[in-house]
């Protein structure tokens, strides 16, 4: 892999740094005339995306007092200059370290002393004057742009808000990006989903009967930034994380009204907590996967204060059906923390998580086999790992199978899959709070499927099949992917035409029949992964 060349003034010191170098690479574009927080954004926003177009900085947001900044890391290209390298290199080098430093050996530290040095900057550096602080202000979020995505939405919602808060007996920080629903000008809720690290902190505080304080972090250093999404162990600090990856520590001050110290070069603090046992109606809300989350009960975010830099920007992103900007925040993500399987289950060769399918949706896993059904107990320590616990489809292929490629994960498993030994299905299990298909809320079913085994026909996938539209008028389109994986688009009576269609004999030796609504794209590969991943329940 090529090495990225860091850009001049790298890393950047806050998102006024961070804005200026993409202008001068042409990688941002002022939008000078109004335009409203109230959908209109997002139009613009997803019609940039689509073309692959820049960051973009809307000045004159309608009413409010702040410039918007959006779609900041929406391309591969933004990420790497935001990082100084390709994020698949700091995943190597953490894996490299390891496999040095294991076991310890002098030789090894002196090979890694450049990654060891820089661990000194994962502890922040304390000051007592911060940008952040230059203007203090009563609670108020009606200054603030904030966005109405989708017309279904229930109102307004931060969407890039970086929630940091502190464990009530360990204190170690948790900071991820949850979104908050605007309900008036000092309350929101706060979107904590199951298994993530801010609810954690949450429930202890709430056994405890204690509010939790929380504050939350708009904009900053794009490092701390890109740090906020990554999926860390629980209790590893983000903060700290951020502070290695830029190698130098992060500047930290202490809130006003709040026992916390927050990152002083952000752009606004919203200082608040969190009471016990208060929950209001979170949502609807057009979520990642593509389709609004219901609403539901969640805990409610009480404002105490604001702070902000004299010149503040607001930074927001659009959460809908991918691709989206998080297409490229999930790949980096991926690629930065993913290769860290390998140390806790080294016959793991790689991993692909699919942005189509909404990352948790679909988990394509190549590996070794050293003993007989090691490949099972490797999904199931996966199934129990961080964020791969809400892995809803996982695909185990052999170790030289890209497990990034679909058609190769479809012809691995025309090869050597059938469903009696090779298919297991975990019919309750934690699954993503946003997924809606087993109509219960954090719980669902899980699908793994082995083509890991010796081959099972010698015989080639067929390459064409009998038009189904012959058979059932029912069907308006179809195609045939690769490993007899047949795909047809059906508006309504899909398990009817299903059940008629499979016992069809011109149907010839098809492995796996898929339906599909009309509004999925067939010729869209990403777009068909989502159609297929995040709308059935296994």
């Amino acid at each position: 892999m090529t090495s990225v060349k860091q850009a001049p003034g790298w890393p950047f010191r806050d998102l006024h740094d961070f804005l200026r170098a993409l202008e001068a690479r042409g990688e941002l574009k002022r939008v000078k005339v109004e335009v409203d927080p109230v959908l209109e954004v997002t139009e613009i926003v997803q019609r940039v995306m689509k073309e692959e177009g820049p960051a973009l900085l809307f000045a004159r947001p309608k009413g409010a007092r702040f410039p918007l900044a959006i779609n900041l890391f929406g391309s591969m290209s933004r990420i790497e200059l935001a990082l100084g390298r390709h994020p698949q290199e700091i995943g190597e080098e953490l894996v490299e370290t390891f496999d040095r430093l294991n076991p310890p050996s002098l030789k090894g530290l002196w090979a890694s002393r450049r990654v060891l040095w820089r661990g000194l900057a994962m502890r922040p550096k304390q000051v007592a004057r911060a940008p952040v602080q230059e203007v203090a202000e009563e609670p108020g979020l009606d200054a603030l742009p904030i966005l109405q995505c989708w017309p279904g939405d229930a109102g307004r919602f931060i969407t890039f808000g970086m929630v940091l808060t502190e464990h009530p007996k360990s204190k170690r920080r948790n900071l991820g990006i949850y979104r908050l629903h605007v309900y008036d000008k000092n309350k929101t809720g706060m979107h904590w989903q199951s298994m993530k690290g801010g609810r954690g902190h949450y429930y202890e505080a709430e056994r405890q009967g204690k509010a939790l304080e929380a504050a939350v972090v708009l904009g900053g250093d794009p490092i701390l930034m890109l740090s906020s999404v990554l999926p860390l162990p629980e209790d590893f600090d983000e903060i700290g994380f951020s502070g290695w990856l830029r190698g130098s520590a992060t500047p930290m001050a202490r809130a006003q009204t709040i026992a916390m110290r927050v990152p002083a070069s952000a752009e606004f603090i919203l200082e608040g907590e969190v009471p016990p046992g208060e929950r209001r109606m979170e949502g609807p809300f057009g979520d990642h996967f593509g389709h609004y989350s219901d609403a539901a009960e969640f805990p409610v975010f009480h404002l105490k204060r604001v702070t902000r830099r004299r010149h503040a920007i607001y930074p927001a992103q659009v959460v809908g059906k991918p691709p989206q900007e998080d297409k490229f925040l999930g790949q980096a993500a991926g690629e930065m923390i993913g290769p860290l399987v390998r140390v806790i289950a080294p016959n793991v060769v790689n991993t692909c998580a699919y942005v189509g399918a909404g990352f948790h949706n679909l988990l394509g896993v190549s590996l070794r086999e050293r003993h007989p059904k090691e490949v099972l107990k490797t999904a199931f320590s996966l199934l129990g790992l961080g964020q791969l616990s809400l892995t809803k489809v996982m695909i185990l292929v052999r170790e030289d199978v890209e497990p990034g490629h679909f058609d190769r994960l479809l012809r691995e498993l025309w090869f050597r899959f059938e469903p009696e030994e090779r298919m297991l299905i975990l019919p309750v299990a934690p699954l993503d709070t946003l997924d809606f298909t087993s109509f219960k809320l954090h719980v669902g079913s899980k699908l793994i499927l082995d083509a890991t085994g010796e081959p099972l026909t010698s015989a080639e996938p067929p390459r064409e099949v009998t038009d189904p539209r012959s058979f059932d008028q029912r069907i308006s389109a179809y195609r045939l992917l690769a490993g007899g994986f047949l795909v047809v688009v059906v508006e309504k009576e899909a398990r009817d035409v299903l059940a008629r269609l499979l016992p069809w004999e011109s149907l010839g030796p098809i492995r796996f029949v898929v339906a599909v609504s009309p509004d999925v794209h067939l010729s869209d590969e990403e777009n068909l992964l989502w159609g297929i991943f995040t709308r059935f329940d296994p």
